[in-house]
């Protein structure tokens, strides 16, 4: 029987949090507007990204999409490699999604968990949910793979067979654990988690709950994390200044001081092993037919500015049981 989208509800109720959170906020418009500005001069294919996000006019530089490129690339690479040890069967939590288009990439892919969530700011989420309902594109796969008669949808979630998305602070382990549950999280399952410039906006404090909670709630898991690295020096402190003219406070900038830190914070909070690269580093592995490809696409004036800023993102990853699916191998 066919399966329909009941109209959701688009009332938002504001609260101290959402003033306060509005510069974080802003770094998911800003992150969506650079990739699809990459995507649109042919860093990598995204059918789906124009349906989510708007073109900027403004041409954003070539560093900065070269960063972007790499940022995809290597945690693509990271769950893709997750997903072929698991034979997907597993599930996928995307903390602070933003206007992500991993779930549908992955349906063309043919490498789709056993369920996929997305988490983020209700705010967030409501737009997100709202374009997903008037784009074909983007609720057809949803809608096909759903089993049940109806779906549940409202301006703050949607639930399916194989996707949900949720609106949550991640910063509320009570809240996030329950809202999971009732779009039935299946802890039994080998579980990836990926945050991507998340856990750098929460304070050391909060970011550890998250991680020991996720350390704490699977048996067998994944945990992707990319952010900011080696923050102690010149460039580091004017990246700081900069986002905190934007009101956006770095709350979690203290661990974000070396691969080492990096890797200290997780291993810290539950996980059994942990490993990180710089993303100059990662940049240096990609394929050379890729990388010869992207760097014909702009003119880059200078080398030096590109090793700056890729030197002061990271990509980190640790696991946490799955010694018989291979987990521990998994590697850049």
């Amino acid at each position: 029987m066919a399966t329909s989208l009941r109209r959701p509800s688009f009332t938002t109720c504001s609260s101290p949090t959402d003033t306060d959170d509005e510069g974080v906020r802003g770094t998911c418009e800003d992150a969506s507007i650079c990739k699809r500005f990459a995507v649109s001069i042919g860093y990598w294919q995204d059918p789906y990204i124009q349906h989510l996000v708007r073109l900027s006019k403004e041409r954003k530089a070539p560093e900065i999409n070269r960063g972007y490129f790499a940022r995809v690339h290597g945690v693509s690479q990271l769950v893709k490699a997750f997903l072929r040890k698991t034979e997907c069967n597993c599930q996928i939590l995307n903390l602070g999604a933003g206007m992500d288009t991993t779930f549908w990439r992955l349906k063309d892919e043919d490498l789709l968990p056993s369920k996929y969530f997305e988490i983020d700011f209700p705010m967030i989420v409501t737009r997100k949910l709202h374009s997903i309902k008037l784009k074909p594109l983007l609720s057809k796969p949803i809608l096909d793979l759903h089993s049940e008669d109806t779906l549940q949808m409202d301006g703050h979630i949607l639930d399916s067979t194989r996707y949900a998305i949720i609106g949550a602070d991640l910063r509320d382990i009570h809240e996030l654990e329950e809202k999971l549950k009732k779009c039935n999280m299946n802890t039994q399952l080998p579980t990836l988690l990926i945050a991507e410039c998340v856990l750098v906006y929460m304070t050391p404090e909060q970011s550890t709950n998250l991680l020991k909670w996720a350390a704490k709630s699977f048996e067998t898991a994944m945990f992707i994390n990319y952010e900011q690295v080696n923050m102690d020096d010149r460039f580091g402190q004017i990246m700081i200044e900069n986002l905190r003219r934007r009101q956006c406070d770095l709350a979690g900038v203290e661990t974000c001081k070396s691969l080492e830190s990096q890797k200290e914070r997780l291993l810290s909070s539950g996980w059994e092993s942990a490993s990180a690269i710089d993303m100059m580093e990662l940049y240096s592995k990609l394929p050379r037919a890729e990388v010869s490809r992207i760097e014909s696409l702009e003119f880059l004036d200078e080398m030096e500015l590109l090793e700056q800023l890729m030197q002061h993102y990271c990509l980190c990853w640790a696991t946490k049981g799955g010694s018989e699916l291979g987990l521990k191998e998994i590697t850049y």
